[in-house]
């Protein structure tokens, strides 16, 4: 489902509005009793700054035995976050990687020339009944970075910056911004963070930023006197001073952007690149490949099933 912003009537309108430069409202996919709305990429937007994919996962509820079972499957050219509000999810790697990932914290995956990993809810996880909440990122790599060797670095939520006053509470998930740094390293100019505002709290963007975007979580902010619900994603024009305030209700935020790369990318299912013919090798590499010693590995402790690439 594609959408047309000269016909929603959330559309920004009104010289007070300039500074946004695109608005964008996530297409929904269930995915079996669990919903996703992905924002980028979007018709009429694939990037904000590095970052070429979000994804809000849920609110959902799971019964008992229930969970997600995301299968191996392979990456290139980019990082992933899985930043969660409410539930965990298990992380495995071809690194060898064997992690957790909790509300607040950050796994932070470098695909580089390639990686497989899978997420689950699984074990101790489906002994009870669970609620999962969170948000999905890809951030695509600068050109000399393509080729790197695969990483990962876990940083638990005490770790992260976290800036307080005012009626808002940041979590500064990755890069700089408001003097602080986050301790993950980052292959490009970055930030992402996670914002809470109380009823009428208000925050201004970063400034040391190119490229930056904000994404409502929960509740609603007013942008120069218009007002945008959950679900919703603002794109702003580079240099302009904004400032989110926060509705009745309070409202949480992702922030997030930086520095544009230097050209375009071609994305294609997990696949991120700056030219079709690392795309295509990618898909010859997961097709046929040694899944136990070739480019893309399969991860130690979940290696009896992958997912197959698509026909299309």
């Amino acid at each position: 489902m594609s959408w047309n912003p000269a016909l929603d009537p959330d559309c920004p309108a009104g010289a007070g509005m300039d500074a946004i430069a695109t608005v964008i409202v996530p297409r929904a996919r269930d995915l079996g009793g669990f919903e996703v709305r992905r924002a980028l990429p979007a018709p009429r937007r694939q990037m904000v700054g590095p970052f070429i994919f979000f994804d809000q996962m849920g609110p959902a509820e799971f019964l008992t035995g229930q969970g997600i079972d995301v299968r191996p499957h392979p990456h290139i050219g980019l990082a992933t976050v899985t930043y969660l509000f409410r539930g965990r999810m298990h992380h495995r790697d071809s690194l060898g990687t064997d992690q957790w990932i909790e509300p607040g914290a950050v796994n932070w995956m470098v695909a580089g020339h390639g990686i497989t990993h899978s997420e689950r809810t699984d074990g101790a996880a489906r002994a009870a009944p669970m609620s999962l909440f969170g948000i999905q990122t890809w951030v695509a790599l600068p050109a000399g970075a393509e080729d790197a060797p695969p990483a990962f670095e876990h940083a638990p939520a005490a770790a992260l910056p976290l800036l307080e006053a005012e009626g808002k509470q940041v979590r500064l998930i990755l890069g700089d911004a408001w003097g602080a740094r986050s301790p993950v390293t980052v292959a490009s100019e970055t930030f992402y963070a996670d914002v809470q505002l109380r009823p009428g709290a208000a925050i201004p963007l970063p400034d040391n930023h190119e490229d930056r975007g904000a994404y409502v979580v929960e509740g609603e902010v007013a942008v120069a006197g218009e007002r945008f619900p959950a679900g919703r994603m603002m794109v702003f024009r580079p240099g302009d001073r904004v400032s989110l305030g926060a509705g009745p209700q309070g409202a949480r935020v992702m922030l997030l952007g930086g520095a544009t790369l230097e050209g375009p990318r071609y994305i294609w299912w997990n696949f991120v690149a700056s030219s079709r013919e690392r795309i295509e090798a990618a898909k010859e590499a997961w097709r046929t490949g040694d899944r136990t010693q070739g480019r893309f590995r399969l991860p130690p402790g979940d290696d009896a099933e992958f997912i197959p690439l698509p026909e299309r």
